[in-house]
């Protein structure tokens, strides 16, 4: 018996001794974050799937493993089918997996700190046709299993100085304790760990990638705030920092403190928040205020000093990207290198700049078809060597304390087959379509993402994900509300209207399963465009593209590409060489503009 079924025959031991039917585990916190601490990994360790989204349900007969289609193949190589049935979100969400499989008069558990109220409402509904009850539990039962379950992160706070951060925390609150005022509010509940951090100008090691400290904040309506978190980890430099007008509580204080505001109004998010904030605001009486974490918006359009740190931090991530290329290049096809050596050679040369804090994400190092997986997470155990005749994929990212970094680049190994160049051309010229977008103010990314798809359309080829998401200013490498996606993106993304100062990546692909992958992804910048000869009256945007490595030329067919996008890549490689020439020494260099020089038919 492995050990993943092992742990599944002890979970539903347990649910039986708890007098539940059945337990749903998703992978996510109590912030309801996208990555996790280690001490919060429940999906992972029940079943050893690895990737970043993802849901399980345990039936006492049956269980089920929920992915979308970056996971299709992943799910697949790291969660026994035996244990397991895949299912496709959002083709068939949990709840309608349920309400088709949940026994009759059955008790399925969930945990309340672990889910929205929303999703509460969607599976109850969808259990009652079955008289099935969804039970909230008071104790984990995963954790009650997990003997050796880790810890969450004591690591410190530290300070984000106003001089990076482009406005102070007192400002920021300022602003918060003003929208409060106009909803008739007399405080905001957040849960969102990069909001909180954001807010009050801190950051934190607690989760791997994304600098953010475990914590819960109220807001009140004159701007002064309560930070819970564990008194450990604030030293007398951050509570200097937070001032007087933000009261440091224990963070095992927070539940009870929500059953404080009896008679007033407060402001929740229904999407960011679960619904055990909810629960313990109605039941101390307090008036909710279901409403959008106001954070969100303002900490996605980015200002002037945070829009020139990301510049400053994508130049130097970019000089240790061109580095890397070359390494790469002439090394790889002697086929001693791996995806993981390959991976650790990347993180060396950024950590040469001496500004390095963290990767932004798990390093994507996949060569041939494990770059078929959009999201690949190479372990030791699926380490492959990279071999001529493969395209190796790298999808990377850097946390500086001045910007966040994501960036893809494909090159391969030996002479790519015409195939690949075709479908590398394709997504390159749906990565120019979007770079050189114009669409007016308030446009929502699901408008302007078929304009990645289309040229892989055309061929009838398609990619199972998005095509940009947002980026925080040193925090999270995933940030909302903004994405470029199809309407149907869940939680509504792709509708959020693109806004001047917004960052968003830029990353079609394409993916044929069993023997390659393909993306190319730049970071781009929302900004105003002028229009000649356009309505004076109808305000217009671009984007400006803030990352800059080569684009491998020997991938590209010439052919397929219009004069204008000839001419776009070329521009672009000329940008490459002048901003990350001077970062290079001058054998780096000489190589760069090898590698940049025209593209022609």
């Amino acid at each position: 018996m492995s050990v993943h079924t092992a742990r599944l025959a002890a979970l539903r031991e347990r649910l039986r001794a708890d007098g539940l039917d059945g337990f749903v585990v998703p992978l996510t916190d109590e912030h309801m974050s996208e990555y996790v601490g280690s001490y919060a990994q429940r999906l992972a360790w029940l079943t050893g799937f690895e990737g970043s989204a993802g849901t399980a349900v345990v039936l006492a007969e049956r269980a089920a493993i929920f992915t979308d289609g970056r996971y299709t193949l992943q799910v697949r190589e790291q969660v026994s089918g035996e244990d397991w049935d895949y299912v496709p979100v959002p083709q068939v969400p949990v709840a309608a997996w349920l309400g088709d499989h949940a026994p009759a008069g059955a008790r399925i558990g969930y945990d309340p700190w672990l889910h929205t109220a929303a999703w509460v409402d969607e599976v109850r509904a969808a259990l009652s046709a079955r008289e099935a009850a969804l039970v909230p539990v008071a104790a984990n039962p995963v954790d009650a299993i997990w003997a050796d379950r880790p810890a969450p992160s004591p690591a410190r706070l530290t300070v984000q100085p106003d001089a990076l951060a482009g406005a102070s925390s007192p400002e920021k609150r300022a602003t918060i304790g003003d929208w409060l005022g106009k909803q008739g509010a007399d405080a905001l509940v957040l849960s969102a760990l990069d909001s909180i951090a954001w807010l009050l100008n801190i950051r934190g090691t607690d989760v791997a990638h994304t600098p953010v400290a475990l914590a819960f904040a109220i807001v009140h309506a004159d701007g002064a705030t309560d930070l819970f978190v564990a008194p450990d980890k604030v030293d007398a430099t951050v509570r200097q920092h937070l001032g007087n007008a933000v009261r440091v509580r224990d963070r095992a204080d927070f539940a009870a403190a929500l059953g404080d505001f009896a008679g007033q109004r407060v402001a929740v998010d229904p999407a960011g928040s679960v619904a055990a904030i909810a629960d313990a605001l109605v039941a101390g009486g307090a008036k909710l205020l279901p409403a959008r974490d106001p954070v969100l918006l303002a900490k996605a359009i980015k200002n002037p000093v945070e829009i020139a740190g990301h510049r400053a931090a994508s130049a130097r991530d970019g000089a240790a990207l061109c580095r890397f290329l070359r390494w790469a290049e002439e090394t790889c096809p002697a086929g001693t290198e791996t995806e993981l050596s390959a991976a650790a050679r990347l993180l060396a040369f950024r950590q040469e700049g001496g500004r390095l804090l963290d990767t932004s994400f798990a390093t994507i190092s996949a060569t041939g078809a494990h770059g078929a997986s959009p999201h690949y997470h190479v372990t030791e155990a699926s380490d492959a060597p990279i071999r001529p005749g493969d395209l190796y994929l790298i999808d990377s990212g850097g946390q500086y304390a001045d910007g966040t970094t994501d960036v893809t680049r494909v090159i391969p190994i030996g002479a790519p087959t015409p195939e690949m160049r075709d479908r590398f051309t394709r997504v390159l010229k749906g990565h120019i379509a979007i770079a050189t977008a114009v669409f007016p103010d308030g446009t929502p990314g699901a408008q302007i993402d078929g304009f990645a798809r289309r040229p892989l359309w055309e061929a009838g080829l398609d990619y199972g994900h998005g095509t940009g998401h947002g980026v925080g200013a040193y925090l999270s490498v995933h940030e909302g509300p903004q994405r470029i996606a199809a309407p149907n993106y869940p939680g509504g993304q792709s509708l959020e209207p693109l806004r001047a100062g917004m960052m968003l990546s830029n990353e079609p692909g394409y993916y044929k399963p069993g023997e390659y992958g393909i993306r190319i992804e730049n970071l781009v910048l929302v900004e105003p465009r002028t229009i000649p000869g356009g309505d004076p009256d109808r305000a217009m945007l671009g984007f400006e593209t803030l990352t800059f490595a080569p684009i491998e030329r020997e991938m590209i067919d010439p052919a397929l590409l219009t004069d204008d996008e000839l001419s776009w890549i070329n521009g672009y490689h000329a940008a490459v060489t002048k901003i990350i020439g001077p970062e290079l020494d001058e054998d780096d260099r000489a190589w760069l503009m090898r590698k940049c020089s025209a593209v022609t038919r």
